[in-house]
């Protein structure tokens, strides 16, 4: 039986898993870690943080795609007390700059040029709006001390990984020690922002137990072991392919073997060339890979275990998961940024209902379903879904008033999903009492791309909605109403370069439908469900 470690910060991680020896750890192309060297590797970046100034209790933001230099960067800040903030890869600069400035991180690591991406550029560009001051690392970013690139210089101010590797030497080991001693579990490790219902991005606080317990029992429920080779695709700047992935993995000894992006023809290579057995992600994935028209020339016999969630699913997925793809269990499981894993299958689960629940709560955690009145609904009925226990988040960094208006007098967190809980215990998501919709498994606010749309010279008022789309699960609808007196009436093409500027292209609107008014309730507020109706 597997062994998962009961570490409850990460240098008590890296110390147990040492124990795996030279069995690897994480295998990114020609880079292979063995766990005996994961913690020698994790240290020199602890050193050069150090090094850097960055103390416990400090903010480091990571902007890069999923690679053993992310795992390094954000272990070795972890393992020293600080917080993590980890950064999508398809936010423009804008977009990093709020949050760098929001979360007041003192070093930013990032992999310039990815995608053809200037990271650095966009960043500079975006943060020169917010009051540039001389001296600052990224003028308008006071806090930003260093800029460090995992691949070369990040511009002026900046400095390369291996660069600062070497500045981490002058750190003797009596002093790394000490730092690494006084991490405690309820440090902070980890601030993932989410946009909301506000548009106003709101960094999610979770303790080191919390982190790495919620990777415990997602490794538990998947039956992790060392002899898993993990596949993550699920980007590790979100908590499915950081928590449920990447700690996941360390807390069970499997094998990590990061990939940056979906390519069907490397994943499949991947799979293939190293004997994958799991590989968890969003629907589309697996269509990808379904639909993929060299898929037999593949040998997938390895594949053991997947979760495919996050968003819709096609109602034939799991059986052809199984029937085509060959996975021995497909499972389901439910959570938010707020609470990473909160349900998760049963084992020995039927396909059936797998696909129909996301499963009971896992350990330490308790679901309720409600009604308007706060009040238990009967099994099988519609509710709002409410979490309480040992992974639910701290809080909103900063935000008390957001974290009060979640979370209540006693504990339980208010999610703004319904659900309801059948005779099993297990949980079935039904709909959202949120705006919120998921694009290829990442969350789009409409308040957030409604926020920039106002900013437009034209647009008076939008309203944007998620619809179905095949490939992506839901893509986004922006209905735009024009100021009456403008001169030039934008086009879609227009209306779409402007948000691509401004936002994520997955929150980037497919379609744009002009309108001379909206639905609205007696007091003036867009019926947003009606505009769904219609759709």
């Amino acid at each position: 039986m597997t062994r998962y470690s009961p570490a409850t910060t990460v240098p008590a991680l890296l110390s147990d898993v040492r124990a795996f020896g030279d069995h690897p750890a994480v295998v990114d192309g020609d880079d292979r870690v063995s766990y005996r060297d994961l913690e020698t590797r994790v240290h020199e970046a602890a050193r050069a943080y150090l090094a850097a100034g960055v103390r416990h209790g400090d903010r480091v933001a990571v902007w890069a795609p999923n690679r053993l230099g992310f795992i390094l960067a954000m272990l070795g800040a972890e393992a020293i007390g600080a917080a993590v903030v980890p950064l999508n890869t398809r936010y423009t600069g804008h977009e990093a700059a709020g949050i760098l400035s929001r979360s007041r991180a003192s070093v930013l690591v990032l992999a310039d040029g990815f995608l053809g991406r200037s990271f650095s550029r966009m960043l500079r560009e975006a943060a020169a709006d917010l009051e540039p001051a001389d001296g600052d690392a990224v003028p308008g970013l006071p806090h930003l001390r260093l800029v460090v690139d995992l691949d070369g210089r990040a511009g002026d101010g900046g400095t390369d990984w291996r660069s600062f590797l070497d500045a981490g030497r002058s750190i003797d080991d009596e002093t790394l020690r000490r730092a690494l001693d006084a991490v405690s579990p309820d440090d902070v490790i980890d601030i993932l922002y989410t946009s909301g219902t506000t548009g106003i991005p709101k960094g999610v606080m979770s303790a080191q137990r919390q982190t790495l317990g919620v990777a415990r029992a997602w490794a538990q429920g998947a039956e992790l072991s060392p002899a898993d080779r993990y596949a993550i695709v699920n980007p590790f700047f979100h908590g499915f392919g950081y928590k449920a992935g990447m700690i996941a993995a360390l807390v069970a000894g499997s094998t990590i073997h990061p990939l940056p992006v979906l390519d069907a023809d490397a994943l499949l290579e991947v799979i293939q060339r190293e004997g994958i057995t799991v590989l968890p992600g969003v629907p589309t994935i697996f269509t990808t890979l379904i639909d993929h028209p060299r898929l037999s020339e593949y040998d997938l016999s390895s594949l053991r275990f997947s979760i495919a969630g996050a968003t819709a699913a096609p109602a034939t997925l799991f059986r052809d998961m199984v029937e085509i793809l060959g996975f021995q269990r497909v499972a389901q499981a439910y959570g938010l940024t707020e609470c990473v894993v909160a349900t998760m299958s049963r084992q020995g689960e039927s396909l059936e209902h797998a696909q129909q629940t996301t499963g009971p709560a896992i350990a330490g955690m308790e679901i309720r379903v409600v009604d308007e009145e706060g009040r238990d609904v009967p099994t099988g009925s519609d509710g709002e879904i409410l979490l309480r226990g040992e992974q639910v988040m701290l809080g909103y960094f900063e935000d008390p008033e957001a974290t009060s208006a979640v979370i209540d007098e006693d504990g339980w967190f208010h999610t703004g999903d319904i659900g309801q809980l059948d005779e099993h215990g297990c949980l079935k998501i039904t709909d959202r009492l949120k705006d919120m919709f998921i694009v290829g498994g990442f969350n789009v606010y409409p308040a957030e791309v409604e926020n920039v749309l106002r900013k437009h010279p034209a647009v008076n008022e939008s309203a944007v909605i998620g619809i179905p789309d095949d490939r992506l699960g839901s893509v986004g609808r922006a209905y735009v109403a024009f100021l009456s007196d403008i001169e030039h009436r934008p086009d879609a093409a227009e209306l779409t370069a402007f948000c691509r500027e401004r936002l994520a292209n997955f929150k980037v609107p497919a379609e744009f439908v002009i309108v001379e008014d909206f639905p609205r309730v007696a007091t003036g507020k867009i019926l947003k469900a009606e505009l769904r109706r219609l759709a």
